[in-house]
């Protein structure tokens, strides 16, 4: 029988497991992302790790106090959920995403903060919302083009949380050219990041602007709602999560049959 356990980790601990499914700790993204942790910690950051005895880190959960949060919303004073996923289908609808979600819950209350709050969509890189609701959790605020903001609230007179807005104002920093907004919160993102900016080059003559997201107070100006990646053209949002170099691709592609049109 395969025995499961969460595992708090820690500074010392934390390069014993994988994020995300990588497990290379010689690869860049893992490198980054173990550094990013490591200055998390100290702000309040809880990084668990649902482990299997026979096939090692199956799961997780990234949660940090609403102050510090790498989300564009106003968070203060609940605990705010990062990431949640269940790698293999095997040990996807065994309860174990609720099981991480009450570990959330069990520190903010020890740590009388007002509630959780979560981040959801319908696409990819995140948590659906169905799986909060059923644990308490209730809509309270959406941004485009899909993103809703959910909470768990401790006590029901306490200000709810909500999103930044401002979304075209935001965007309009990054009104000429080719802009990719970056963080380390994803170990996935260096790799893309370097294939992305290589293909913009040579495929568009386009030489992007990388711009390192290195606060949380970046993270909570950036001009979308998953506030540690967005890829900008022109004042326009063309990714709003981390996407692949094929996907970019896809996207700019669209755009220039889209120019032409208007031209023609």
């Amino acid at each position: 029988m395969d025995e499961i356990e969460i595992i708090d980790t820690n500074p010392d601990n934390i390069c014993d497991y994988g994020f995300c499914g990588i497990k290379n700790a010689k690869q860049e993204g893992y490198k980054r992302k173990t550094d990013w942790l490591r200055q998390r910690f100290s702000e309040g950051m809880r990084f668990k790790v649902l482990h299997s005895a026979k096939e090692g880190s199956v799961g997780m959960i990234e949660y940090i106090p609403g102050r510090y949060a790498w989300r564009a919303a106003e968070t203060k004073g609940y605990m705010v959920i990062h990431c949640l996923f269940i790698l293999y289908k095997k040990y996807q609808g065994k309860g174990y995403g609720s099981l991480l979600i009450q570990e959330c819950i069990k520190d903010a209350k020890k740590e009388k903060m007002n509630g959780v709050v979560v981040v959801t969509r319908k696409g990819p890189w995140m948590a659906k919302k169905g799986l909060f609701l059923k644990s308490g959790f209730e809509l309270v605020d959406e941004a485009p083009p899909d993103f809703k903001l959910l909470v768990k609230k401790f006590k029901k007179g306490s200000r709810s949380p909500k999103f930044r807005g401002d979304w075209r104002e935001r965007l309009s920093r990054y009104s000429k050219g080719l802009t990719i907004i970056r963080s380390d919160q994803c170990p996935y993102l260096e790799k893309w990041v370097d294939e992305i900016s290589e293909t913009a080059q040579e495929r568009y003559g386009l030489k992007a602007k990388v711009v390192e997201l290195k606060t949380c107070k970046d993270a909570q100006n950036a001009p979308s709602a998953y506030g540690t990646f967005s890829i900008v053209y022109n004042g326009k949002l063309l990714a709003d999560h981390p996407i692949s170099n094929k996907r970019f691709m896809n996207i700019m592609n669209k755009e220039a049959k889209g120019i032409l049109k208007l031209l023609f």
